[in-house]
C-alpha cells in the first residue's frame, strides 16, 4: 500500500501551497506559520521595525537609537523590555533619557545634557567657577557667592578658613572685616 505525499505537489511550484493552514506570505515572498489560526498575524524578529510590542515575537518594541524609528528587541534577563538611553554628553529634556538618569545644564546656556553622576552616585549641576559672578550661593562650585566689597557685585569665592566656610575675604594688613557684636570701636 502506499501512503500519499506528505506534502502534495503544489501546480505553480512554490513551498508550501497556500492551502495550507496557519501559514501566510510575509513581504519578502517568505513562508512564515501564523499560528493555528488563519488570517493571525505574523510577528516581527529581532531588529525588525514595530509600532507596538504585540508585534514583536519578544513582545518587545523600543527605540534603540536617536532615530525615533522603534525596532523589535529583546527581553531583559528580568523580563524588562528597556528602551535605548542616551549617552553622557547627549542633549535631554528629563533624567529618564539619560543612561546615567542625570540630565543637568552643564554651562551657561540653558540647554541641558545627560551627565555621569558622582561616585556617590549624586547628579550634581553644573555650577559656576570662582569669580564668576552670582546672585546665590548654590549658583557657584565653592557654594559661596560673596561681595568682594561695598561696590562691586556679587561674586563666586573660594571658602576660607581652617573650617572651609563662606565668609568674607578680609584684604591682608587692612584688618577690615566685618564688625562682630554689633559695637563701633
Amino acid at each position: 500500500m502506499q501512503l500519499p505525499p506528505l506534502f502534495p505537489a503544489h501546480p505553480l511550484g512554490s513551498w508550501p501551497p497556500p492551502s495550507l493552514p496557519g501559514w501566510t506570505t510575509a513581504l519578502q515572498g517568505r513562508w512564515v506559520c501564523g499560528g493555528a489560526r488563519k488570517g493571525a498575524p505574523t510577528l516581527q524578529h529581532i531588529g525588525e521595525p514595530c509600532e507596538t510590542h504585540n508585534e514583536c515575537q519578544s513582545n518587545c518594541c523600543v527605540t534603540n537609537s536617536l532615530n525615533p524609528q522603534k525596532f523589535c528587541t529583546s527581553q531583559t534577563i528580568f523580563q524588562q523590555c528597556l528602551s535605548w538611553k542616551k549617552p553622557n554628553g547627549y542633549a535631554c529634556k528629563d533624567h529618564l533619557e539619560c543612561q546615567s538618569k542625570c540630565c543637568v545644564i552643564n554651562n551657561y546656556g540653558v540647554q541641558t545634557y545627560c551627565k555621569a553622576k558622582t561616585i556617590f552616585l549624586q547628579c550634581l549641576p553644573w555650577r559656576k567657577p570662582n569669580w564668576d559672578y552670582c546672585d546665590y550661593h548654590r549658583e557657584c562650585y565653592s557654594k559661596c557667592c560673596l561681595r568682594l566689597n561695598e561696590l562691586s557685585p556679587n561674586r563666586c569665592v573660594p571658602q576660607s578658613g581652617i573650617l572651609l566656610q563662606c565668609l568674607p575675604w578680609v584684604s591682608p594688613g587692612t584688618q577690615s572685616g566685618p564688625r562682630v557684636g554689633g559695637s563701633a570701636p
